[in-house]
């Protein structure tokens, strides 16, 4: 048997099904995406209702992320999210059919962004168990590359195809594509074959409320006792507060300060996509050549710099560049720390690590977005707003240069070591 046809079976069948779907589900998703904060904008005109958008899409990972994730160790994990994904369909579907009833309200918006996002967390916290389970542990970086680019290759080609269709249908209607992405997205699961739990059965058969707190005393136990995985929730808190902003308003940014159409509004999402996935496609080429510090961190301070330049020069041709740029050295960071935990985490705590990263790192996103709309309100300078946000993205990442997160390599490269037969992977209390 030679090595290629080994490589190719470790990123064969059941991944590129795995990447089909989900390429099928992201292009639906970049609908949604361009669509809700449009929906919003039109209904309202307002920089605080589209903070609160954003805040119902990332209020339920403070409510529930610990406790999905610990859930998540405990089912079939494929199972769980194919059911999530046919829940997902149904429920974005509600908004569409409000609105050709003309009882569509933006109370309703957040209704649905809140429970989608729900979903999501099963479906984020299955996903990052599911990609060590279909290729080798040295391709995480690689294959967290390929479906981070192809979430964004789905996020160009969504927004230009929504940027033309929104010339012929209303906003709310596009939603219908998301729904039926989702439903494709289910059934590549339905026919992938291998397992994404460690072993065929999932886990306990009992799911009781104290087994699943247990379960999330020891993941967050196991998260703050490892200084590389405490540091980069800590920082990634830090930078999504500031930096929520930048998305949370790019609509409102683009209508005020580059007077840009519909179109031209759906034409930079997707050039913030499109950088996404040109910086993805290197991921692996980058990281062979620099180290994990110099590759995250540095990634941010592109990224934040970046967005201040695009502040200042207000020029929708630049912005198209400068906020591709952004959005590709932002994801950089991700694809890195992503390979990182799946490289230290044990299989079995896979889903409620990813939980509790994703809450200690995203709950200051709700906070982030109304306090850059306050900003906006109180300063009357979406410019000023943006400015300062992408600087300091810029000095935060900077300033943890002499933290934990500066030996991502030598944390990697003592999970690469086999571990002594007596040592426990994770203390129980």
């Amino acid at each position: 048997m030679t090595p290629a046809p080994h490589r190719r079976r470790t990123l064969g069948r059941d991944f590129w099904l795995y990447f089909g779907g989900q390429l099928t589900s992201q292009v639906g998703s970049s609908f949604t995406l361009f669509a809700l904060p449009l929906l919003v904008f039109k209904l309202t005109h307002s920089a605080t209702n589209l903070a609160l958008t954003t805040a119902s899409n990332f209020v339920p990972y403070l409510l529930f992320g610990l406790v999905l994730g610990a859930l998540t160790d405990r089912v079939n994990r494929k199972r769980m999210m194919l059911l999530t994904d046919v829940g997902r369909a149904v429920v974005i579907a509600v908004l569409p059919v409000l609105a050709l009833s003309g009882a569509l309200r933006v109370e309703d918006i957040y209704a649905v962004a809140f429970v989608q996002s729900t979903l999501g967390i099963l479906f984020n916290c299955g996903e990052f168990a599911a990609i060590p389970s279909l290729v080798g542990r040295g391709d995480l970086v690689a294959a967290n590359g390929r479906i981070m680019a192809t979430n964004s290759a789905g996020q160009i080609l969504g927004p230009i195809l929504a940027g033309v269709l929104v010339t012929i249908m209303s906003p709310a209607d596009l939603l219908f594509f998301d729904a039926a992405s989702f439903a494709v997205s289910a059934a590549s699961l339905a026919v992938i074959r291998r397992s994404f739990n460690a072993a065929d059965r999932p886990g306990p058969a009992k799911v009781g409320v104290a087994g699943l707190l247990r379960d999330v005393r020891a993941g967050l136990q196991y998260v703050w006792s490892q200084p590389v995985l405490r540091g980069i929730s800590i920082m990634m808190a830090l930078i999504n507060f500031v930096s929520t902003t930048e998305i949370s308003q790019l609509v409102l940014f683009a209508k005020r300060v580059l007077g840009a159409t519909d179109s031209e509004v759906a034409l930079l999402y997707a050039a913030g996509a499109a950088g996404v996935v040109i910086v993805s496609m290197s991921a692996a080429a980058i990281r062979r050549r620099l180290s994990f510090a110099v590759t995250a961190l540095g990634a941010l301070v592109i990224a934040g710099l970046s967005v201040t330049a695009m502040a200042l020069i207000g020029s929708y041709p630049a912005a198209l560049v400068l906020w591709a740029a952004a959005s590709g050295f932002g994801l950089l960071l991700n694809i890195n720390t992503s390979a990182l935990r799946q490289a230290i985490v044990p299989d079995e705590m896979y889903g409620r690590v990813i939980s509790i990263a994703q809450v200690l790192a995203w709950s200051a996103i709700p906070l982030g977005a109304l306090a850059g709309a306050a900003a906006i309100q109180l300063s009357g300078s979406v410019v000023d707003v943006y400015a300062a946000t992408g600087a300091l993205t810029a000095l935060i990442a900077l300033s943890f240069a002499f933290s934990s997160v500066a030996h991502g390599d030598r944390y990697l490269a003592e999970a690469a070591r086999p571990a002594p037969a007596n040592e426990a992977t994770v203390a129980e209390t």
